[in-house]
């Protein structure tokens, strides 16, 4: 059954079955329940859902209303209403420069890894370009599955000379951490985010299925004297992540 016709008026609406709203949310339940409407996925807009119900708007948003107060759903300004999946959601802001572990901690939440990979490494040409190295030098390179309260959130794959990183192995959580007691914590980093759409190795670890969105972050972090740090390339759940900005009108 299509969700048009699991909304049409005629199987659930009834003159003596109370407010109409309420009708409406408990319609909406249902098919959360039935696993019509899916967990993390969108609802129908509110035009649509008063078109087929032949309800009106105001009736329509009362009871989307309703359901992101009972933790059915989850309203996001600008971008609709979603129902809710136990999958954390996480609002990153791009102008603090913080690791995985930190942002889970300010959270409350507790953050863990999977170690993929850890080890000093011959340089990609992307790493040899990022971290200004010379052709004949090596990289400490780790990857992990980065996870908060259990759930898979992200993969990092962080690149470093030698020179900062000697030994990789001494990361065991926090990379900024052992930076920070080698008085190398990075002070700035430039950040480029793009929309993917998962491929199956990454989809795996991450526990969604191949095709769904994610988001590609590279980010080159520097020393106060200019010297790069880190060159990091993340995947990132795109159902877990609402990246945030603070943008100011700019003076003439």
């Amino acid at each position: 059954m299509n969700i048009v016709d699991f909304l049409e008026p005629a199987k659930w609406l009834r003159s003596d079955g109370g407010p109409r709203y309420v009708q409406l949310r408990q319609r909406l339940s249902e098919g959360v329940d039935q696993g019509l409407l899916k967990a993390g996925h969108s609802l129908p807009p509110e035009r649509e859902i008063a078109t087929i119900t032949d309800l009106s708007r105001v009736t329509v948003r009362k009871a989307i209303r309703a359901l992101a107060n009972d933790g059915i759903v989850v309203q996001k300004q600008g971008s609709g209403s979603f129902v809710a999946s136990d999958t954390p959601q996480i609002e990153q802001s791009l102008s603090r420069l913080t690791s995985f572990s930190e942002d889970m901690s300010r959270r409350g939440m507790v953050s863990s890894s999977v170690w993929l990979e850890r080890g000093v490494f011959m340089p990609s040409p992307d790493e040899v370009l990022a971290l200004a190295l010379s052709p004949d030098a090596s990289v400490s390179r780790i990857t992990r599955l980065r996870t908060a309260d259990n759930k898979p959130m992200a993969i990092e794959r962080a690149s470093l000379s030698t020179e900062m990183l000697p030994n990789p192995l001494l990361v065991e959580t926090s990379l900024y951490e052992v930076l920070g007691q080698a008085g190398l914590r990075p002070v700035r980093a430039l950040q480029k985010i793009s929309a993917i759409n998962l491929e199956e190795a990454d989809a795996a670890l991450l526990e969604v299925e191949p095709g769904k969105a994610g988001l590609r972050i590279e980010r080159t972090s520097y020393l106060a004297d200019g010297r790069t740090v880190e060159f990091t390339q993340s995947i990132y759940r795109g159902d877990a992540y609402n990246f945030v900005a603070e943008l100011r009108l700019a003076k003439e």
